[in-house]
């Protein structure tokens, strides 16, 4: 297994699309090779804070990019229906020449569905849905067309056409649900991503998937692993206390799994890290970073990370 992808993961709440774009194109400038947005319709608990729509602002970076891989981690299901979303998918593929990562989970903020009048419903429900959607989209690449009866959609003789550029364009599917979720990931997934909250139960979930891969007759290994951490990323020693003060800050909350993922400290013992989850079998790292990738951690990790690894 080669090395890594890294991707910097940058949620665009509070974020001008001046911004975003001047991230996104130095992350390209110098190697990393994905930049992930949010897909919420406001700053989940901040609703009054200015945020972008995803996958318009998903758009406009990859017409605006050459080489660089975006995705969402991860799209909510709930917001697009899956017949659109197919459409949406393959003509953003078509116009990022192969470039997009197609992210998906079964919805996570109850209280932005309720503001907008969108349907909620049990975990179940919103993974029968999620289901669907990845059977949708899995129907809508491999044939340009859609024919598709459900509980929840139905899609009748639907054609997609012009289809992806990519053959198919990869799906990563967020989450470590034992009963729904890594269920769906073994069914449909090219990528199973693990949230920052499950990065103390690394090794357990893994051998979870595996365990259902097998059952459902899937080969494990063609699941690429990824995960998402807070990495707090000092250039010495000496600035490393304020960095640790930075991201408790920031990405204090218990969901982040700051101390739990491990990425804090200098450039060495950053990549220490890294390599211990690439023996782990994760193919795809995707990086918060302590101060929102200002252009010091950028070019820090470039140089002194991923030059490394």
């Amino acid at each position: 297994m080669g090395k890594p992808e890294i991707g910097v993961y940058l949620p665009q709440m509070g974020f001008t699309y001046g911004q975003m774009l001047d991230r996104t194109r130095r992350c390209e400038e110098l190697g990393i090779d994905s930049l992930w947005l949010y897909d919420h319709l406001y700053g989940p608990g901040v609703p009054d804070y200015p945020s972008l729509e995803a996958w318009t602002l998903a758009t406009a970076l990859l017409s605006n990019t050459e080489r660089i891989h975006v995705g969402h981690m991860v799209l909510c299901n709930q917001f697009r229906h899956p017949a659109v979303l197919a459409k949406m998918v393959t003509t953003l593929d078509q116009i990022a020449a192969g470039r997009l990562q197609l992210g998906l989970g079964s919805g996570s903020i109850e209280d932005e569905h309720d503001r907008v009048g969108l349907p909620w419903g049990s975990f179940r429900e919103r993974s029968e849905r999620l289901g669907e959607t990845l059977e949708i989209l899995t129907q809508a690449f491999a044939d340009e067309r859609i024919d598709f009866s459900g509980k929840h959609f139905t899609v009748t003789d639907f054609p997609v056409k012009p289809g992806p550029v990519q053959q198919r364009p990869p799906i990563v599917v967020g989450g470590v649900g034992e009963k729904y979720t890594l269920p769906l990931v073994a069914r449909y997934a090219d990528v199973w991503n693990v949230p920052t909250y499950a990065l103390g139960e690394l090794q357990h979930k893994v051998s979870v998937l595996r365990a259902i891969c097998e059952d459902v007759g899937r080969d494990p290994s063609s699941v690429v692993l990824s995960v998402e951490a807070v990495m707090a990323l000092a250039p010495d020693d000496a600035s490393l206390p304020d960095v640790k003060r930075q991201a408790e800050k920031r990405f204090g909350a218990p969901a982040f799994g700051l101390d739990e993922g491990g990425l804090i400290g200098t450039p060495s013992a950053v990549v220490d890290r890294l390599h211990e989850l690439h023996e782990l079998g994760f193919g795809q790292i995707v990086l918060f970073t302590h101060d929102r990738a200002s252009d010091q951690t950028l070019d820090l990790l470039a140089g002194e990370v991923i030059a490394r690894l």
